[in-house]
């Protein structure tokens, strides 16, 4: 009955639309596409994060409103375990002894999506899941102001001698793969820098999931790390789960405390909050600001 369909010009478009819509709903159901994680074709519960990792003995994950951005971040796939962290260009990071999991996202073909990418990438994939259009945008280091919504609308960023211009040259385009190249654009243009200004300081014995621990100056190294889970135990004392890329551009991964096999950190007795590859002054914990 298809095939004699199928000969029939008309009826074959008829037919190749169903079939796609078919198989649209077969990816979406189940164990398919998730939509608050579109850059998956499929993606499998038991692979998030929160059922990987579970807490530590005698805590229990925080309670979160409805839409926080700790929620997404629990909900995040973990590739398969014991999977080594590359960067960019596939090649293997030299130190593969500091990740306790790998996160499931892409890193890019270009060294792009280092400390501080890795953190708006998630940021935004979040923004953009809950079509909070509106809060996506960042100022670069030097000022100007990338809107994803005029993104959205055709405008393009470009270098005009030594300032950055923004033009309508495309047409509207609200897919996830022109939001993905806004964030190259973003990757490029910001840094831990630009990124610390925006965020708002927090204090490390109320950590929660989100916050940032941010290294940020005008000039010299710097780093970010975000906060992806937090657990509580009965007298309030607080554990959390460290995630980051780093340089060049990798997979962002969860870090091992350091001297150990075990993800989640306590909150410092001193000033310092040490990971694998960065110390931080406690007082380096930022949050975003709800728009």
């Amino acid at each position: 009955m298809l095939y004699c369909l199928w000969k029939r010009p008309v009826k074959r478009k008829i037919i190749s639309l169903i079939l796609s819509i078919a198989a649209a709903a077969i990816i979406l159901s189940g164990s398919g596409g998730d939509p608050r994680y579109p850059w998956l074709g499929n993606y499998l519960k038991e692979n998030a994060l929160k059922e990987r990792i579970p807490a530590p003995e005698g805590f229990r994950r925080i309670d979160l409103p409805e839409g926080h951005f700790g929620l997404w971040l629990r909900g995040l796939p973990l590739k398969k375990k014991g999977s080594p962290v590359r960067l960019y260009n596939k090649r293997l990071k030299a130190r593969q002894d500091i990740h306790y999991a790998v996160i499931d996202i892409d890193t890019g073909k270009r060294d792009l999506q280092q400390c501080a990418d890795a953190v708006i990438r998630l940021r935004t994939e979040f923004l953009w899941s809950e079509e909070r259009f509106d809060e996506i945008g960042f100022n670069f280091v030097s000022g100007f102001y990338a809107s994803y919504e005029r993104w959205r609308e055709g405008c393009r960023i470009r270098m005009e001698g030594s300032k950055l211009k923004e033009e309508r040259t495309a047409g509207y385009d609200g897919t996830h793969e022109c939001f993905r190249k806004y964030l190259d654009a973003v990757f490029t243009y910001a840094n831990t820098y630009s990124l610390k200004k925006e965020l708002a300081s927090s204090y490390i014995r109320t950590v929660m999931p989100g916050d940032v621990l941010i290294c940020g100056r005008a000039s010299g190294y710097c780093h970010a790390v975000i906060v992806m889970d937090v657990a509580e135990n009965d007298v309030g004392k607080r554990r959390f789960i460290l995630a980051q890329s780093y340089m060049p551009a990798q997979d962002i991964h969860i870090l091992k405390v350091p001297g150990s096999d075990d993800c989640w950190y306590e909150i410092p007795e001193g000033d310092i909050l040490s990971t694998p590859e960065w110390d931080f002054g406690i007082d380096e914990i930022k949050r975003f600001r709800e728009k």
